[in-house]
């Protein structure tokens, strides 16, 4: 019996297996001094792509504890916010490349329908949201038992993990529901380029307007 392309590309999106994969992931890094990784070439499968941007943004979240921290100078900042903007483009580059990776995958079953309505959020973008809510819920929950907390920043983070965990509940309902729509030839998604400038000195007047010594 042939599947339908419906059948065969459903397992490629399954938004609670995603979820788990972030989670488990988290947990394992945190065990581990800081990662250090730098994803050369683009990952050949949707789910090593996952794993790869979950991981930039992970390195993101602890730089951006160290930029902000009141402890270190100023030329310390400075060279953390550079690697900020190159973990950066490699998390956009992973979003796209998720997208890519989808694309490639649909198209082999003729898909997505070109006449169906264009969905403006693209599952790589989703992707990005849920993997940003797992490390905020994990540091939620982190700071909701910490032992050395007064009891109204225990409640208060509490509170803000029941409305992080919600929220990524109905986040992941939209991803399995677009991709549902998606390869039943409902909605459609295009590939979206971030474009991003700030990396480039050619595209940055402030760069390219300073005269030169």
């Amino acid at each position: 019996m042939t599947q339908t392309p419906g059948i065969s590309l459903a397992p490629l999106i399954d938004a609670h297996a995603i979820m788990a994969l972030h989670d488990a992931s988290t947990a394992e890094w945190h065990r581990l001094p800081p990662p250090n990784v730098i994803i050369v070439t683009p990952p050949e499968d949707f789910p090593t792509a996952l794993r790869a941007l979950h991981q930039a943004n992970f390195e993101l979240w602890h730089l951006e504890d160290e930029a902000r921290s009141p402890y270190v100078i100023d030329r310390e900042i400075a060279s953390v916010k550079r690697i900020i903007d190159r973990v950066n483009q490699r998390r956009n580059d992973l979003m796209e490349r998720c997208d890519a990776l989808l694309l490639e995958a649909l198209s082999r079953h003729g898909l997505p329908v070109s006449v169906a309505p264009l969905h403006s959020e693209t599952p790589g973008l989703i992707v990005d949201r849920l993997s940003i809510l797992a490390l905020k819920i994990f540091h939620t929950r982190e700071e909701a038992q910490r032992a050395d907390a007064s009891p109204g920043h225990i409640r208060r983070n509490k509170e803000r993990l029941h409305l992080l965990e919600e929220q990524r509940i109905d986040l992941a309902e939209c991803l399995d529901r677009l991709w549902e729509q998606i390869i039943h030839g409902q909605r459609r998604f295009k590939l979206y380029r971030q474009l991003k400038m700030y990396n480039d000195p050619s595209l940055n007047p402030v760069v390219y307007k300073k005269p030169r010594a």
